[in-house]
């Protein structure tokens, strides 16, 4: 399994941890002039929850594949959290926010995968 698939599925694995939900993998490599080459968007109930998803994925990332993230973005709120893994992106919502800008409809073309919630 190549790097990224497997940061893929540390970050998956970690959103899960802390419940998360609606997780929708965007598969970007076929588009060009793109800033990665995925996105994995996701949302959790509060923004306590919030934060709690960005932590678990810090930490299975960071174990798992051994990356740390870039940057992260929109902790204070808690409302949208943008973590940057150079070739993964992950946003971390709250359902309202993540209704309004509707990421998945802009990156229409992305081949999308849904991974079912696990409750």
């Amino acid at each position: 399994m190549n790097e990224t698939k497997k940061l893929i599925q540390q970050i998956t694995e970690g959103i899960q941890d802390k419940k998360g939900k609606n997780i929708v993998i965007a598969d970007l490599t076929q588009i060009d002039d793109t800033i990665c080459n995925y996105f994995i968007i996701c949302q959790g109930n509060s923004p306590s929850q919030v934060t709690a998803i960005v932590e678990s994925v810090k930490d299975f990332a960071r174990k798992g594949s051994h990356v740390k993230p870039f940057s992260v973005d929109g902790l204070r709120n808690a409302e949208w959290v943008a973590m940057d893994y150079a070739d993964v992106l992950v946003h971390v919502f709250l359902p309202e926010v993540r209704d309004f800008y509707n990421l998945e409809h802009l990156w229409a073309d992305a081949q999308l995968t849904r991974i079912p919630d696990i409750d």
